[in-house]
């Protein structure tokens, strides 16, 4: 069956037909980021709680509101985004696009569409990512461009991002994890996830299971890597004042920064 992924290159943007006794709206839950970091292995855990549905022909990314960065939107636009969403009573449903983070106009977008909605963000390591995505990117396009590197340096700047998403959303609806904190104690994490998207607790045993890990990382001379740290630096010490439940010890790149 073939997964619905709306607005791929001449694809249909009508949504599949929800099944008999589902309804649809406003997705409960809502991942943005960060591409690389472990977010369909998460995505994947939060689908297995009994009280979680996700379809099976739908792509755990909905890309929905890429391109309104040049197109209008209303309250169709509103109700089509809710279309895509549907579930059987009782139920909680939601979707995890990465590129949603960095995305400029989608936080007010999503908070027009979805303003009760939990904003889900697991972050990686910037440099550690940086290498993940180019490699990604050399799987999928053969080669490396210059605007190639571009986009893998601008994704990595997670507190620029992120503040965007807390003028739009209350901090009570944001949950920043760490994808070594996840690594490290994954069913304490999901613990945690599953409180703040208000779902019993439940062990999911598939959760060491890693969905689309990266084998082989792009090499990064040494020069360029301390030239990224340098880069990074003050957006991660931010982020890490922004968000204080985040382990700074868990990125040792950036384990000479924090205390300057």
């Amino acid at each position: 069956m073939r997964k619905y992924a709306p607005w791929e290159e001449g694809f249909d943007p009508t949504p599949p037909p929800a099944a008999a006794g589902e309804a649809t709206g406003a997705p409960d839950f809502v991942g943005i980021g960060a591409q690389k970091a472990g977010t369909t292995w998460w995505f994947d855990a939060i689908s297995a709680h009994p009280d979680v549905h996700t379809p099976d022909n739908i792509h755990k990314e909905r890309h929905f509101f890429g391109r309104y960065a040049v197109e209008p939107f209303g309250p169709s636009d509103c109700s089509l985004y809710h279309a895509w969403f549907p579930r059987p009573p009782g139920k909680l449903t939601g979707e995890w696009t990465p590129d949603y983070m960095h995305f400029p106009w989608v936080p007010s977008l999503l908070a027009r569409a979805a303003p009760r909605t939990r904003v889900l963000v697991l972050l990686r390591d910037p440099v550690e990512r940086f290498r993940s995505g180019l490699a990604h990117q050399r799987r999928d396009r053969g080669r490396l461009t210059a605007t190639m590197f571009q986009d893998a340096v601008a994704r990595g700047f997670y507190d620029d991002a992120l503040r965007r998403w807390t003028c739009c959303f209350p901090g009570e609806q944001i949950l920043v994890l760490q994808y070594e904190m996840c690594i490290a104690d994954p069913a304490r994490q999901l613990a945690r996830t599953c409180r703040f998207l208000g779902l019993d607790p439940f062990v999911f045993e598939g959760i060491g299971n890693r969905v689309n890990a990266t084998v082989e990382h792009v090499a990064l001379a040494q020069d360029a890597r301390d030239r990224l740290v340098d880069l990074y630096a003050p957006d991660v010490s931010a982020l890490f004042a922004s968000f204080p439940e985040l382990d700074p010890g868990l990125w040792p790149n950036f384990a000479g920064t924090q205390t300057k």
